[in-house]
């Protein structure tokens, strides 16, 4: 929306060389190309509705660019036209996208929609405008908007997936902005955006933001596994021909109508592969999966997928623990297929994926198709369950909503295990939940009260991690209650909700005492007991609520004889002053900077102005793409782009992040370090030290050697001014006879 795509005026137009004339002609190229893709779902009316809902947004946007300098009406068009061509979306949809930023960037009013169009698309259309303001605010007010928009999207979906139409063109057209502005739309597509798109059963959509987001993010990998994809094509599609030769002549021969092709497996995916296994590129097996979409009745879907299935094995060897039945328990978010992995000629395991066109359709389309196979269905609608779920937990007010997006994101938009009550029904529940979270799912009274569980009769602790297939039975005890330990044992926002709740009211009954202490204190320095003195010892005390204040008054967690150093003007209680730190002047009051100054912080030799300190996580050095983040209390703390954390930090916290580069100085010298394994050999040690001290006379702060069964695994901690002497080191270290990986430390480096 706006927000991402800032507009500026018609003046700028450096990269972008149309002509007034030739832009009309493209705009109208487009609207016209939008209605041939909806003419198959136009009704009476309908052509009118959509001219109508063109010409508004044409006539409001007349004078906005984006940052490329192309007329703004373009992205609107764009955003209908995914919203149709890929997300599978009819007629209101279309409107509501043309429509989309009208009423947050023009003159255009909400009422203005709903005389022209009526109260339903006024309504997603609203719900649209609200979801603009949520990332880029502070963290607690962008918890407070999300929860608005989940309450729009359990009403009308149609408001996220015209937002996925929108980010998705964002993250296409993004190269003409700031890379700042990128890293931070980037983190938020990954942290929000993507996983939304998974769970509303848009894989495409989601895989592909994944991949846009890694494009900025991290370039590097990014363009490598590119660069590697595209020089290994034609030797994969030689082999994915030979994969698919017999198979394809079993299938013929049975009489199936059938399609079979090979299609690679997304960038971002292989990186992640690439990441958690530890191997290289030409290591990673599955670079690609075998789709085999049958065309057949819905009466024989499950029993077809399982006879080609079995064609497969008899062909090929599969292994037992890749097999996924996603027929007999279809995922949330309608996903139905079976996968295999199957021992390919030369030794090489592949993926396979069988569907029918109904299962591919909702693959692709997600909750647009999912609807459109609902009708006349008695089956239970897994989409509406969900949206029920959130509907619950969203209707609990809960004051404190800095937690809120952390956990929607581990309660709904986790992948989901299936498990089974002692009577058999099945919950549906997030990956990584246990018993506890079971627990609350049968009911709050039953979580509150539960003392542990037996999993398939055998008694297990309430932490108990759940599997698919596990049936759970719940013992409870009218003595058990909350305690603050739970909230680390579970991962659904109901149960972290009633659990928050019920520790929020023994609180509450302790800090009554400390209300009373408080009061009597503030009377006795001869302040009242106002609202305004409440809020300033809060501040004193850094709390950011009463209920904290007196909690921790009543608990004795702080010293109410430090307010003695309080001055009181009549009855008004005011704070001593602050004795100011070249920390606190840099980072906590930063309205002593001009805008572009914490935009442009440079660190390392100036470290003498501005306080910094390195992130643990992520251990930046020289030569890294980095940004710093203001942490209250701890002043600014520099990561790298590509830190662990970097991603919750950027799309969380936008506001807190300050654009950073380093200073080119050679005198100091950085903690970093590699880890390295490899075959254990004699001298093996004597030639890694060689070259670290004799060769590249890089000082060495530790090292760690493990060996066992002719293996050794090691860290080396060193110490280099930049990212270019220690790419140098890890260069040289791979080039050792004998050293298997030797790979960046990116975890805490103790000095």
């Amino acid at each position: 929306m706006a927000d991402e795509q800032t507009i500026q005026a018609v003046t700028s137009q450096d990269k972008y060389t149309l002509s007034p004339e030739q832009e009309k002609k493209e705009i109208l190229r487009q609207y016209r190309a939008l209605l041939k893709t909806l003419r198959p779902k136009l009704k009476k009316g309908d052509e009118e509705l959509l001219r109508s809902a063109f010409e508004i947004a044409v006539e409001a946007h007349k004078t906005m660019r984006r940052k490329s300098g192309e007329p703004y009406i373009l992205h609107p068009l764009a955003v209908a036209m995914i919203c149709v061509e890929e997300i599978g979306l009819g007629v209101r949809s279309t409107i509501c996208a043309l429509l989309h930023d009208t009423v947050e960037d023009t003159d255009i009013t909400l009422e203005d929609v709903q005389a022209e169009f009526g109260p339903e698309i006024a309504k997603i259309v609203d719900g649209l405008t609200k979801i603009s303001s949520v990332m880029g605010t502070n963290t607690s007010v962008q918890a407070e908007n999300f929860k608005k928009i989940l309450l729009t999207l359990t009403d009308d979906p149609r408001v996220i997936l015209i937002k996925l139409a929108d980010r998705l063109h964002n993250m296409r057209t993004m190269d003409s902005m700031k890379k700042e502005k990128q890293l931070k739309i980037s983190s938020e597509t990954v942290w929000v955006y993507a996983p939304l798109a998974h769970r509303m059963g848009l894989y495409n959509i989601k895989t592909e933001l994944e991949d846009l987001a890694m494009k900025y993010l991290e370039p590097e990998a990014y363009k490598d596994i590119a660069k590697k994809l595209a020089e290994t094509k034609r030797e994969r599609t030689r082999y994915i021909n030979e994969f698919i030769r017999p198979l394809k002549e079993k299938l013929e021969a049975t009489g199936f109508n059938f399609e079979i092709y090979g299609r690679p497996k997304s960038i971002h995916s292989i990186w992640n592969k690439i990441k958690k296994k530890a191997v290289s590129f030409d290591e990673v097996y599955d670079l690609f999966a075998i789709r085999i979409i049958l065309d057949a009745p819905p009466e024989k879907e499950k029993e077809q997928c399982w006879k080609v299935y079995s064609m497969i094995t008899d062909e090929y060897n599969p292994s037992p623990e890749r097999l996924r039945d996603w027929l007999s328990n279809p995922k949330s978010n309608g996903y139905e297929a079976l996968h295999t992995t199957v021992m390919g000629p030369q030794g090489k395991w592949v993926e396979v994926q069988i569907r029918t066109k109904r299962m591919n359709e909702i693959a692709e389309r997600g909750l647009a198709a999912h609807y459109k196979y609902k009708e006349g269905s008695s089956d239970e609608d897994r989409f509406d369950k969900w949206f029920g779920q959130i509907r619950e937990v969203l209707s609990q007010e809960n004051s404190d909503s800095i937690d809120f997006l952390q956990d929607f994101k581990t309660s709904f938009l986790a992948e989901e295990i299936y498990v089974y009550t002692p009577k058999g029904q099945v919950k549906m529940l997030p990956k990584g939940s246990t018993a506890l979270d079971f627990a609350f799912a049968v009911h709050s009274e039953v979580g509150s009260h539960c003392i542990g569980a037996k999993v398939h009769h055998k008694l297990v602790p309430i932490s108990h991690k759940l599997r698919s297939g596990d049936q759970i039975e719940i013992i409870t005890s009218t003595k058990q209650k909350p305690t603050e330990d739970w909230l680390g044992m579970v991962v659904t926002a109901k149960a972290r909700s009633k659990i928050k709740d019920s520790l929020k009211e023994d609180k509450r009954k302790i800090a009554e005492d400390g209300k009373y202490i408080l009061q009597r204190k503030l009377e006795g320095m001869g302040a009242g007991y106002t609202q305004p003195n409440i809020e300033e010892v809060m501040a004193f005390y850094k709390l950011s609520s009463h209920l904290d204040l007196f909690y921790s008054i009543a608990v004795k967690s702080i010293d109410l004889k430090e307010l003695k150093e309080f001055n009181v003007l009549g009855d008004k209680l005011e704070q001593p002053k602050p004795k100011t730190t070249i920390t606190e002047i840099a980072v906590d009051q930063p309205k002593q900077y001009s805008k572009k100054d914490s935009e442009l912080i440079i660190f390392g030799e100036s470290s003498d102005k501005i306080m910094y300190t390195l992130a643990k996580c992520c251990n930046p050095i020289p030569g890294d793409a980095v940004f710093g983040f203001v942490s209250t209390g701890k002043g600014l703390t520099i990561h790298r782009t590509n830190c662990p954390n970097a991603t919750q930090l950027m799309a969380n916290y936008g506001h807190r992040i300050v654009k950073t580069k380093w200073a080119k100085n050679k005198e100091i010298s950085f903690l970093s370090g590699v880890k390295i394994v490899g075959v254990d050999d004699v001298g093996v040690v004597n030639k890694i030290t060689n070259i670290i001290s004799g060769e590249l006379k890089i000082n060495i702060s530790a090292l760690t050697i493990e060996s066992g069964d002719g293996i050794f695994q090691g860290t080396i901690k060193v110490f280099v001014h930049d990212k270019e002497e220690l790419e140098e080191l890890v260069g040289r270290l791979k080039s050792l006879n004998g050293l298997q990986t030797v790979e960046r430390l990116d975890m805490e480096i103790k000095g």
